[in-house]
């Protein structure tokens, strides 16, 4: 990490931690979940952070009120401290800006989910929404940061991903002189896309995030969509040589830094209790060949097609019946959404439908598993022989980064081609088009006969590049970026 301490707000809608109640009745802390939270906690070690986020439980909301609204100390598993800000939202408010506007509206926007034949319709209630959910709460988390910036004039603004896309104008009207940035961690549309949203919403979302001076993506060709994006609707101007935005009498340098993983992390996780004794378990059970995917149930994911790319695999090779499953390891996402329940139904109904048309006594094609299981997941690590990833869109994709590093058996990467990780781990996986179940089908029949050293050179390349490209390179290249930009005179001085 970065040997200058600084003074950082983050801000993020899930934080760090959340408070529940044991069976004692004592109150308790549960580690904030999701691959953001877990990338941001190492900030809490090395610099001085207050971290605002939304209360998320019953008990949150008791913190919140013992604490009057405003931050309050809170340590680290490391014994680290921080100062943390929770932000109980009316809960009407809450519900639109979550479960209306920011999912599924916004995440299918920006991964192209939307069957525009269809959907959305003239009744969709994104206005509502907007107006009565998402603005609301993103005034809510600007005022946060206003208290927190009277307290501490000289930190820098560190906001994240989709669910905060105004807060930055928000804070950038009132104080101009404030150290802002953003990291989306999600893929940004290409702009004829951003058409399926009013124009005063898109355009509000263009313009909020060229409030910061630095917004931040995984890969080059988001960072691409969204200078695009921004030309077209926000009517912003790109400056080549300073690779930045101007619009509004600013400018918003933009960066491309692919998140990535603590390989230490994993390779401890790895030989853990929990984890050895759960791959005792699957090695028991497996058939000669495994094939792994470990998901959200999000439409996203393209788990459905996965499967159908399976199941054509299996009908081309029978003479892999018996020999080849696949283990689908799924953490069920967002079921208050009705698009991700109705998904979660369609992926069990294709599982049964494929394991009732081609499993045997003692085989089933397709071994499902619904819950969220961690030490299973980094056990099935160990295991795999082919692991497919087919995101139809992925801002990144972690799991092609975390599984390589402990994998035992040389196994192979089907990734698909709109992985944001593809951009890094492209050179040692085998590419798939995600809408191609026939290519897919193929690509996963390749994998499985590659010889054994093509295999090792595969899988060695994958964790050299993400041993070097890690999560503390990620870090460090984003503040160094943000260094940049955080100088006494911004505005249209060569960063």
């Amino acid at each position: 990490m970065a040997s200058r301490r600084r003074k950082l707000i983050v801000v993020s809608n899930r934080g760090p931690v959340s408070y529940v109640r044991d069976e004692e009745g004592k109150r308790s802390l549960r580690r904030g979940g999701g691959g953001l939270v877990t990338a941001l906690r190492s900030l809490v070690s090395h610099h001085d952070v207050t971290w605002i986020a939304s209360a998320m439980t019953f008990e949150d909301r008791e913190v919140v009120a013992e604490a009057g609204g405003a931050a309050f100390d809170e340590v680290a598993r490391d014994g680290s401290p921080y100062r943390l800000r929770l932000l109980a939202h009316d809960e009407h408010a809450y519900d639109l800006y979550y479960n209306v506007l920011a999912n599924p509206t916004l995440w299918f926007v920006q991964h192209y989910l939307w069957n525009l034949s269809t959907s959305p319709d003239a009744a969709w209630p994104v206005q509502e929404a907007w107006d009565d959910g998402y603005v609301p709460v993103n005034s809510a988390f600007a005022e946060a940061v206003f208290a927190e910036l009277e307290a501490e004039p000289d930190a820098a603004v560190f906001f994240h991903d989709y669910h905060l896309y105004l807060a930055p104008r928000l804070v950038r009207d009132r104080l101009p002189d404030a150290t802002l940035a953003h990291f989306v961690h999600i893929p940004w549309a290409q702009p004829d896309y951003w058409g399926v949203l009013p124009e005063r919403i898109r355009r509000s979302i263009h313009d909020g995030l060229l409030a910061n001076d630095l917004v931040g993506f995984h890969t080059s060709r988001w960072s691409q969509n969204f200078v695009s994006a921004c030309e077209a609707i926000a009517g912003a101007e790109w400056d080549e040589e300073g690779e930045a935005l101007e619009h509004r009498d600013r400018r918003t340098r933009i960066a491309a830094w692919p998140i990535s993983v603590d390989p230490a992390e994993f390779e401890e996780l790895a030989g853990s209790e929990a984890v050895l004794e759960r791959q005792q378990d699957l090695r028991a059970a497996r058939t000669e060949r495994l094939v792994l995917r470990v998901d959200r149930t999000d439409p996203s994911k393209n788990i459905v097609r996965g499967f159908r790319a399976f199941e054509l695999y299996l009908r081309l090779h029978p003479e892999m019946h018996g020999r080849v499953s696949m283990l689908a390891l799924l953490d069920p996402s967002r079921q208050d959404i009705p698009e991700y329940y109705a998904y979660l139904q369609a992926i069990e109904e294709t599982a049964e439908s494929i394991n009732e048309s081609l499993g045997r006594a003692g085989w089933q094609p397709i071994d499902l598993r619904i819950e969220d299981n961690f030490a299973e997941s980094v056990a099935a690590y160990k295991e795999y022989d082919v692991l497919f990833v087919n995101a139809i869109f992925d801002g990144m994709n972690l799991v092609a980064k975390e599984a390589p590093l402990v994998n035992e058996r040389d196994g192979v990467l089907v990734l698909s081609e709109n992985a944001g990780a593809f951009e890094e781990l492209g050179p040692w996986a085998i590419a798939v088009n995600p809408f191609d179940v026939a290519g897919q089908a193929e690509a996963l029949h390749r994998a499985l006969e590659l010889p054994a050293d093509e295999r090792r050179a595969r899988i060695e390349g994958i964790r050299a590049e993400v041993r070097e490209r890690d999560l503390n390179s990620w870090l460090e290249g984003l503040l160094a970026d943000l260094d940049r930009v955080a100088l006494p005179t911004r505005s249209y001085d060569r960063l």
